[in-house]
Formats: structure tokens, sequence, C-alpha cells
């Protein structure tokens, strides 16, 4: 499900707090899934479009 607002991401190691639009947030709860379930492929193409849409939020939360 895709929210209709901002909501506010943190880094889990640094503590570094991100506030993402809703399909970045989506992107980002993605990612994190299929870290969780080893699916490498999707991990990849989530982290590429961040790279490319939200390179700030990239930097800070992802890399």
């Amino acid at each position: 499900v895709v929210l209709d607002h901002p909501e506010e991401i943190t880094n889990p190691f640094s503590g570094v707090k991100v506030t993402l639009p809703p399909d970045a947030v989506a992107v980002y709860d993605c990612i994190k899934g299929a870290e969780v379930l080893g699916e490498g492929d999707h991990f990849r193409k989530g982290l590429d479009w961040f790279i490319k849409h939200e390179p700030e939020a990239y930097s800070k939360l992802l890399d």
C-alpha cells in the first residue's frame, strides 16, 4: 500500500533521519524486504531506483 503523505525513515545504523515521499517509501520498503528474503535482483533494482530518483536519501539511508 502506497500512502499519500511523506514519511520519516531512520537509518538503523547511523540514526540519520530522512523524510521521503510516498513512492520512495514504497521502494525503500521493497529494498528492505528484498534484503531479508535474499532477493538480489529486486534489491539491486530498488537501489538503482534510489540512486536515480533520490540520490541524497540513498547516500543517507542505503549507501
